[in-house]
């Protein structure tokens, strides 16, 4: 949630600061002395602004990529450990309650010993 409003707080001022600037001019010089012609002051600020979300994006990708497949894998992994515990529980429940439970070979055990 705090990121959604921070996103959106950072495209809204970035949004004000575009609208401010439409009329501003300015001249990009290049390297090797190239000049451009003059352009307004917030296209090469968006462009700027582009490239570094799209770079971002590009770095964050793979690791937002492997947290998918390891969370997956955990996962499956839980669920199969709780089919193997469902599985455990459910022969245990048949083991006690039929006819030579725990509780019945104690009785016999008790009724030996008297």
């Amino acid at each position: 949630m705090i990121r959604i409003v921070l996103v959106g707080l950072l495209l809204l001022l970035s949004l004000a600061f575009f609208l401010q600037n439409q009329e501003q001019e300015v001249t990009l010089h290049y390297f090797f002395g190239l000049l451009s012609s003059s352009t307004p002051i917030y296209k090469p600020i968006l462009s700027a602004f582009v490239v570094g979300i799209f770079v971002a994006g590009i770095l964050l990708f793979p690791a937002w990529l492997q947290g998918r497949i390891e969370l997956r894998r955990r996962t499956k992994a839980l669920q199969e450990a709780e089919a193997d515990l469902e599985r455990l529980r459910a022969s245990l429940g048949s083991a006690v309650r039929g006819p030579h439970s725990a509780s019945a070979r104690l009785d016999e055990q008790d009724e030996f010993h008297e």
